[in-house]
């Protein structure tokens, strides 16, 4: 019973289920982080004894907050992050990291490609809110109630014809028509369009926000969220763009 040849198939397919799932225990809040990692070193260590493979790798290591925080920011030093956003990112760990290689983003390639053209949208700015507002999940539902891939409140996503939002091609065609509203209404200022996505027009217009300048001026003045919000996106952003 020694000998690692003999460890039967369907018990390494249960392993590396197991991994799957010890990964996905790590999305949990900082109470369970610690517990979580040492589940999957304790994992690392069991497949690495059936395989006969010793590494000194960490693969199901989670990340540390501040880990976290530098790859949204495309490695910056967490000493350059305004103060706001260092501590937003504390708590935040990201669903999938940024980079052009989610095996989700494949299956809405056409419709955001088309949705893109038809608006006239950098296709990488349209990936990029999705990742940030569903992570890709089509049938994601936030505490607030916006559904989908980009994450639609009913009253905007009926304003552009929406019927089912959890249909990705509804959604996207819906969500990216609005982004470019907001992107022509604020004069291509990206920037702008994006805090509007997230906080809602109203509330950026009644900042006198009109430029990016204005947006990093007053940025402190908007909710931590959409402080984070608009930083993150633009960071998958050149992340889809690579």
């Amino acid at each position: 019973m020694n000998s690692t040849n003999s460890i039967d198939p369907r018990v390494m397919k249960e392993l590396l289920q197991l991994q799957m799932l010890s990964k996905m225990s790590l999305l949990s809040g900082d109470d369970t982080k610690s517990s979580s990692t040492d589940e999957a070193n304790d994992f690392s260590e069991l497949l690495q004894t059936v395989m006969g493979q010793a590494s000194g790798s960490a693969a199901g290591t989670a990340l540390t907050s501040q880990d976290a925080m530098s790859s949204l920011l495309g490695g910056a030093s967490m000493t350059s992050v305004p103060s706001s956003l260092a501590a937003l990112g504390k708590a935040y760990t990201p669903l999938q990291t940024p980079g052009k290689s989610f095996s989700t983003t494949s299956q809405y390639e056409n419709i955001i490609q088309q949705a893109s053209a038809k608006y006239g949208l950098d296709s990488s700015l349209v990936k990029a809110v999705i990742q940030q507002e569903s992570s890709f999940n089509h049938q994601a539902v936030s505490s607030a109630g916006a559904k989908g891939l980009m994450q639609l409140m009913d009253g905007t996503g009926s304003g552009f014809g929406v019927t089912n939002p959890f249909d990705p091609q509804q959604n996207v065609d819906a969500g990216t028509h609005f982004l470019s509203n907001l992107v022509k209404k604020y004069n291509g200022n990206e920037g702008v369009a994006l805090a509007a996505y997230n906080a809602g027009p109203g509330r950026i217009d009644r900042l006198g926000i009109r430029t990016d300048q204005d947006l990093a001026d007053k940025l402190h003045l908007l909710p931590q969220e959409t402080q984070a919000y608009v930083s993150k996106v633009f960071t998958h952003k050149r992340n889809f763009s690579l």
